[in-house]
């Protein structure tokens, strides 16, 4: 057999620790006696050329490549090795620049360990098998889990490029959490009006027959991988029929059961089948089962006796659905919440009346929240006085550390409300610091500065302050020792991961940060790539921002999801994966529990498993976790990887 050595002196990265020489000398004493060939710059477009014509004119068998890291030009050289009519796997790279030159100071004691590499190499290589690669056609639709602001940009956007898009909603209704506002932060634009026509246009727009809508629905499963994922999305039963229902709301007068409406902060009551809350979208209400009283073995049929349209519009009986779809990108788009505030002791929040969190406040001030817009204290009465809490739960190592970046704009968007509302009220801010990026966030400080009415007060840490219950029930306000009165509390916590985050990130196998975001590919210059290829982040999923930032980072996946996949596109799945020898498999299963591909099933008729290898990347760890050595990695197999170890130790 005959094997080429290919030394590339990388300049002086290499050849300064590394002789050349003596590598080639010592070739002489390797299996099949290599022949040795130095390269200056095998990377280089001469050094590609020069390497190239040496395996055309010398006809290698195998071939060594001593140079970088494979994560640097293992592709490179491949190629090289197909340009010259070999097969590419009949190759092996050896790193002795990083492993070896760079971190080894003598270099007799670099040049003997590089001998040693290579000699490894060279043995490992003379069992390697050519592998063929194979080539599969994408799918170029895409899955978008999370209907706020970028998620439904992300979903009109692909659907306006004709792609189909699966748009999953954990909520009956779209638009997420700003939808449940009244202003928006710098203009303060009507929040409603700004996303109905997005919403409008995802319902009933032009392009609506490339967007799936499934709400109450929840990814349960994803097997595949970039350009080939199935999805199976698990849907609740609404009980109602968007397609059918014209949102009257007969059956709501009808239905006799009642309670706390958590879309209104549980501010306000509903009944068992409600709309979630005023002008909500889809328009059509849900049935909550729980709070039917068919759950407490009732018999009622109230809601569906009550409905002017049809028999079937109501189905009290409807239940639990799982679709499944193939899509070739996922994009998560699942947004934030906000921190509990009555984590932070001694802020009165869920124990005091009149402390509220920001999203509470917002409900108060939204002409569809539990108030009609009015601000009102427990007691029904008009406030004279609010304090504003900034930072709960922010810039704390006992709660979230980081800075979420949006609430002072949105305090001081509170501050301009309440004082158009109520402009005798005396507004108190207690602040730890003061955030407000942008070209157009000074001008809501700015008012508050400017009204007399208002007070901003800097407190230096959370614990410095409390909120008490005076008698005759007004709350006072403790910051530093000084006591203040105010008969409503506004606090402002920190935005943090969305719930279900943490099982979406295991499902996905998308790894989240420290604070339980989703994790970048990178986060300045890869911002809208999960680690997993063709899985791509979208809005504050993966760290709080505004509902702009939301948007752009909701165009970003899409631009990457269109140049990635495009319809009649192939894709090259690599021949390095796993196979099961069935004739020893022992049936035990554990490849199956191991696999984070999910490429693995079991054939029950013949006791054995079975490896899918379009779903297999070749990660090695059913070959690692199989007890009976039933596995074989191509291109890692025990033979090859025994070899290099006894040509290092020789």
């Amino acid at each position: 057999m005959k094997i080429g050595i290919y030394f590339c002196n990388c300049g002086s990265n290499i050849a300064e620790k590394i002789s050349s020489a003596a590598v080639a000398e010592a070739a002489g004493s390797f299996p099949e006696q290599p022949y040795v060939k130095n390269v200056d710059f095998i990377c280089s477009e001469e050094g590609k050329l020069q390497f190239e014509e040496s395996l055309k004119s010398d006809r290698p068998d195998r071939v060594v490549v001593a140079a970088c890291s494979p994560r640097d030009h293992e592709a490179t050289f491949r190629r090289c090795l197909t340009n010259a009519g070999m097969n590419p796997y009949l190759m092996q790279i050896v790193n002795i620049r990083e492993q070896i030159a760079w971190v080894t100071e003598d270099p007799a004691v670099a040049t003997e360990k590089a001998i040693a590499a290579i000699r490894g190499a060279v043995c490992r290589v003379r069992l390697q098998q050519p592998l063929e690669k194979k080539q599969l056609e994408v799918c170029p639709d895409a899955l978008v889990i999370g209907a706020g602001p970028a998620g439904m940009k992300a979903a009109l956007s692909l659907a306006e490029a004709g792609r189909s898009v699966v748009l999953v909603e954990r909520t009956p209704f779209i638009g997420g959490l700003p939808v449940r506002f009244e202003d928006l932060f710098p203009a303060l634009e009507c929040a409603p009006c700004m996303l109905e026509p997005l919403m409008g246009e995802l319902l009933h727009g032009e392009h609506p027959g490339k967007i799936e809508l499934i709400t109450m629905a929840e990814l349960m499963e994803v097997t595949g991988f970039y350009g080939n994922f199935i999805a199976k999305i698990r849907q609740k039963p609404r009980h109602v029929s968007l397609h059918e229902c014209i949102g009257c709301g007969e059956c709501i007068e009808a239905c006799p059961a009642t309670t706390a409406n958590e879309f209104n902060s549980n501010a306000s009551q509903r009944k068992a089948i409600d709309f979630a809350f005023t002008g909500v979208l889809p328009n059509a209400p849900f049935l909550m089962e729980n709070v039917c009283v068919r759950s407490h073995g009732v018999e009622c049929r109230a809601c569906k006796d009550a409905c002017p349209v049809g028999e079937d519009v109501v189905n009290p009986e409807e239940e639990e659905t799982v679709v499944e779809r193939t899509i070739g990108s996922i994009i998560i788009a699942t947004g934030a919440g906000l921190y509990d505030a009555s984590r932070v002791a001694g802020l009165g929040m869920g124990t005091l009346p009149d402390v509220y969190d920001a999203l509470q406040f917002e409900r108060m001030l939204s002409s569809t929240g539990p108030t009609g817009g009015d601000i009102l204290t427990a007691a029904g009465n008009t406030p004279s006085s609010v304090a504003i809490i900034h930072c709960v739960g922010s810039l704390d190592e006992d709660h979230k550390p980081y800075c979420s970046g949006i609430c002072c704009q949105y305090a001081f968007k509170f501050n301009h409300l309440i004082s158009a509302k109520l402009p005798d009220v005396l507004i108190t801010h207690y602040y730890r610091e003061l955030v407000m990026p942008g070209k157009e966030a000074h001008t809501l400080l700015r008012h508050a500065a400017a009204n007399e009415n208002s007070t901003l007060k800097r407190y230096a840490a959370i614990t410095d302050l409390s909120v008490t219950c005076a008698d005759g029930g007004t709350l006072q306000v403790c910051a530093g020792g000084e006591n203040a009165a105010a008969d409503m509390v506004v606090l402002c916590p920190a935005v943090v991961p969305a719930q279900g985050g943490d099982t979406l990130s295991a499902l996905l196998d998308v790894s989240c940060d420290q604070f339980g975001f989703f994790r970048e590919l990178h986060g300045r210059t890869d911002a809208a790539q999960s680690v997993i290829k063709g899985i791509y982040l979208a809005g504050t999923c993966q760290e709080p921002m505004d509902i702009r930032s939301a948007m752009l980072e909701g165009m970003a996946a899409v631009g990457h999801t269109l140049a990635g996949l495009q319809p009649g596109r192939t894709i090259e799945i690599e021949p390095i994966t796993a196979e099961v020898d069935e004739n020893h498999c022992a049936g035990c299963r554990l490849c199956l529990s191991v696999c984070p591909y999910h490429a693995i099933t079991f054939d029950t008729e013949h006791n054995t498993s079975h490896i899918n290898a379009i779903l297999c990347h070749g990660c090695g760890t059913c070959v690692a976790a199989c007890p009976a050595g039933a596995i074989t990695g191509h291109h890692f197999t025990n033979e090859q990887i025994m070899a290099e170890i006894e040509g290092v130790l020789q």
